[in-house]
């Protein structure tokens, strides 16, 4: 074990730490809309909107996350869509947690007993109030902690962007192992930044599940 080399290329595995904290945050949020999105088209009355639901989760989980990064990275600017490292990786992993999303926050809905909603229509409420005033405010509960699974995924799968040169914490390792000839050592020191990430992350959501259930 190498200490000293450790001591010495730290500081750029904080920087790239950094990266892959920005590029989780921006992610999730993509994830979250399109998640919010997708799970209202495949519960919609509109049969249109469900098929556009449905073979959008089919395709996006049915195909490699990777794949998807190069299709967009390097495919994109064949039909005029030209993005830098940095966004393309956000937006294909966005795009691509988000269909994990849907599912999670539509069985979230769905598992709402159906008696409350009955309930609120007969009370007069439109559809809409329903869900907002009803429905989603029991569903947020039931998905925070299945969707902090998908966040935890998420922030292992940004090391997919590795491979269209985007400065993260994988990408560093890598880079580093080409000067010095030290896996284990740098593979080790990007491995306990990805724990560390994601372990803050768990106590957040653990921190939102108590709030939720007292609530």
């Amino acid at each position: 074990m190498d200490t000293e080399l450790i001591l010495r290329v730290y500081p750029f595995f904080l920087q790239a730490a950094w990266v892959t904290v920005q590029l989780s945050v921006l992610t999730a949020i993509l994830g979250l809309v399109c998640g919010a999105l997708g799970a209202a088209a495949r519960l919609s009355r509109l049969r249109l909107f469900r098929a556009i639901g449905a073979t959008y989760v089919s395709v996006i989980r049915g195909t490699p996350a990777l794949i998807q990064i190069f299709i967009l990275y390097f495919g994109g600017p064949q039909i005029g869509i030209q993005l830098d490292s940095f966004a393309a990786g956000t937006i294909a992993l966005g795009v691509n947690i988000g269909a994990y999303m849907t599912e999670t926050i539509r069985g979230a809905i769905q598992s709402v007993d159906r008696g409350q909603t009955e309930a609120a229509r007969t009370l007069g409420m439109s559809r809409w109030e329903t869900m907002r005033k009803v429905v989603l405010p029991q569903a947020a509960r039931m998905m925070i902690r299945p969707l902090g699974v998908n966040i935890n995924a998420l922030i292992k799968g940004t090391a997919l962007v590795a491979p269209i040169s985007v400065v993260e914490l994988t990408y560093t390792a890598q880079r580093f192992i080409g000067s010095t000839y030290k896996p284990f050592e740098m593979f080790l020191l990007s491995g306990v930044l990805y724990m560390i990430i994601i372990y803050v992350v768990g106590q957040g959501i653990n921190w939102l599940d108590r709030r939720a259930r007292i609530a």
